[in-house]
């Protein structure tokens, strides 16, 4: 589909270091609740708010296309990746506005990611150039956390959508953790984490071993 011909484009960026099960389940759902015709992932470049040293770029972005490889409407781009210094969500929204003129645009981030946003370079620029759509996490997480995601979606924009996402409870962090110390419990294996191309690649270049 020429991009002149996309109407509803989504865009979903993150650190994707690793990129696991949990981001291909929220890509899955974002273009089914939300009708997507694209849904771009994007892998940060250099991140301004990371406060951690990120996995080599070359290595985040090859496991990201093997991560979204069977889901059609997503479309890995690298222009974070390749942009000189910092990246900024809202600039990339800004370069999309004028490669798909006809387009709406849907940001996606994360509970954990909504909470922070006020910290975010020019937010109320972002909420300007897309619709924010934050996955909610399910009912049975406890009503506290759905408090506070009710308090933060009213004091930042009411116009902010929900994307309903199943119970994942799956962290990067942890899988970094988990590979750095070389255990493997029966308790989280990580075929319930990582899809077998992104395992495979990881234990191909021994990404996140402490003995590389």
């Amino acid at each position: 589909m020429p991009d002149t011909e996309i109407v509803r484009l989504g865009v979903f960026g993150g650190a994707f270091d690793p990129p696991h099960l949990a981001h291909l389940a929220l890509a899955q759902r974002a273009v089914a609740q939300f009708g997507l015709d694209r849904l771009l992932i994007i892998p940060t470049g250099q991140a301004w708010h990371k406060t951690r040293a990120l996995t080599a770029a070359p290595h985040r972005l090859a496991m990201t296309r093997l991560a979204f490889a069977e889901l059609p409407q997503a479309w890995v781009d690298a222009r974070e990746i390749e942009r000189d210094g910092p990246t900024f969500t809202v600039d990339t929204l800004n370069e999309l506005r004028l490669e798909y003129p006809n387009a709406q645009l849907f940001l996606f981030i994360g509970a954990d990611q909504a909470r922070a946003f006020q910290t975010w370079h020019r937010w109320p620029e972002i909420l300007q150039r897309a619709t924010l759509v934050v996955a909610q996490r399910p009912l049975d997480d406890g009503a506290e956390n759905h408090k506070v995601d009710a308090q933060w979606h009213n004091a930042v924009s009411p116009d902010v959508q929900i994307l309903d996402m199943p119970s994942l409870p799956i962290s990067a962090t942890e899988i970094r953790s988990h590979l750095a110390h070389g255990s493997q419990t029966q308790a989280a294996p990580l075929h319930e984490w990582l899809s077998a191309s992104v395992q495979h690649y990881v234990d191909q270049h021994r990404l996140y071993r402490l003995d590389r």
